[in-house]
């Protein structure tokens, strides 16, 4: 009686991990055990690592953007976190929705890369924020839109792919603005 007890405690634990409502994506570049590789969501690695880049990206655009509305010593810096603000927040909700559908968590804090930026940025102010403002904009923006050509051109999920083709005219109209502000 008590070995059949423990099976069936061990099935239910079993089957409780696998479940899709308790599965977790992996953080890329981490290993996943064989049973979490079991509750994974059949989404293919560079999809997910898509899901994860970009949805640290544009959380730390809006965050940014935000410190740049209080910060920014020019109109025009002011504006351009305002926009980095409304638009990424509206592209940051639109990847939670496609992302949860496919049973993907999107991170929820900035990481360790953009919480060193978001920290240095924090201890400047006037012109200097500004011009460091826009650096890390520029070189954000760069690799953001690189990450979301490569995902248009070659991301294998279909609505992954779909929605970084729909975000890059707005990527590429960020990266455009942000070459050309001046502190």
């Amino acid at each position: 009686m008590t070995l059949h007890r423990l099976a069936l405690a061990a099935a239910a634990a079993l089957a409780l991990a696998q479940s899709p409502v308790h599965a977790q994506a992996t953080p890329p570049g981490a290993a996943a055990s064989p049973a979490a590789a079991a509750a994974m969501p059949n989404i293919a690695a560079d999809d997910r690592s898509f899901v994860m880049q970009a949805a640290a990206g544009g959380l730390a655009e809006v965050r940014l953007g935000e410190m740049a509305q209080r910060k920014g010593a020019s109109d025009a810096v002011k504006r351009f976190g305002a926009q980095m603000v409304a638009d990424h927040s509206k592209a940051n909700d639109e990847l939670k929705q496609v992302a949860a559908a496919k049973g993907l968590q999107p991170p929820a804090a900035l990481d360790q890369k953009h919480a060193a930026v978001a920290a240095r940025l924090d201890k400047l102010s006037g012109a200097e924020f500004d011009r460091e403002y826009i650096r890390a904009m520029q070189d954000d923006h760069r690799q953001t839109v690189a990450l979301f050509e490569r995902q248009a051109a070659q991301g294998r999920d279909a609505e992954l792919k779909a929605f970084a083709q729909k975000t890059l005219p707005t990527l590429r109209q960020h990266l455009a603005h942000v070459e050309n502000l001046k502190p």
